[in-house]
């Protein structure tokens, strides 16, 4: 048999004090406040009371760091994914009101839908679902707990609800270290909640794109 449910959990608050977008570039962990939000993810998932088949999460340190306290409540050893990784953007390691108010970058925002500026959402889409659907597959029952990033979780979400993909970023429903599960039914993905457990006021959230 295959998973009963697939969480996916984004990473914790980075410590970012320069406030950059910082896509896949390396040495953003997380911060002290990141840390307590992905413990209250693992909580959450844990007082869930429903048994972890397996742990998944991106290359990059937020997301390995935000699977510890999963790793320690479940006692799952993470399997690193690269398809659950943040997308590529030509804005990493630039500050998004200042990138997009020079003229020399406007080129990049000429297909939003695509989007000009990165990976394009269907191929965000296309490497998600086969992450997604590989760890259900694999798991004897039980739940899949993937850790990854904002824009992959919700634009996870836009396709299994059949919405445009094209979006405003500002209006992502994807808090840091919340939780969105699904459930695969007839070969079809379907989101069954979304939960945010953690704490996040004040926190700082301008890493993605």
């Amino acid at each position: 048999m295959p998973a009963d449910r697939l969480h996916l959990v984004r990473h914790g608050e980075v410590h970012n004090p320069r406030r950059v977008l910082y896509g896949r570039l390396p040495g953003f962990g997380l911060s002290a406040d990141g840390r307590k939000m992905a413990r209250q993810a693992a909580e959450y998932v844990h007082a869930m009371q429903r048994p972890v088949a397996a742990l998944v999460c991106s290359p990059l340190q937020r997301t390995r760091e935000s699977a510890e306290p999963f790793e320690e409540l479940f006692g799952s050893e993470p399997v690193i994914d690269e398809r659950v990784i943040e997308p590529t953007n030509v804005f990493e390691g630039k500050r998004m009101v200042r990138a997009v108010l020079n003229p020399w970058n406007w080129r990049h925002l000429r297909k939003p839908a695509l989007p000009s500026w990165g990976e394009p959402y269907a191929d965000v889409v296309g490497r998600m679902n086969a992450a997604m659907t590989q760890a259900w597959e694999a798991a004897d029952s039980g739940d899949v707990v993937i850790v990854s990033h904002q824009l992959p979780i919700w634009i996870t979400h836009l396709a299994v609800a059949g919405l445009p993909l094209r979006h405003d970023p500002r209006a992502r429903r994807c808090a840091l270290s919340s939780v969105t599960s699904f459930e695969m039914v007839d070969g079809k993905w379907t989101e069954t909640a979304y939960a945010e457990p953690a704490s996040t006021a004040g926190a700082v959230d301008v890493g993605a794109v």
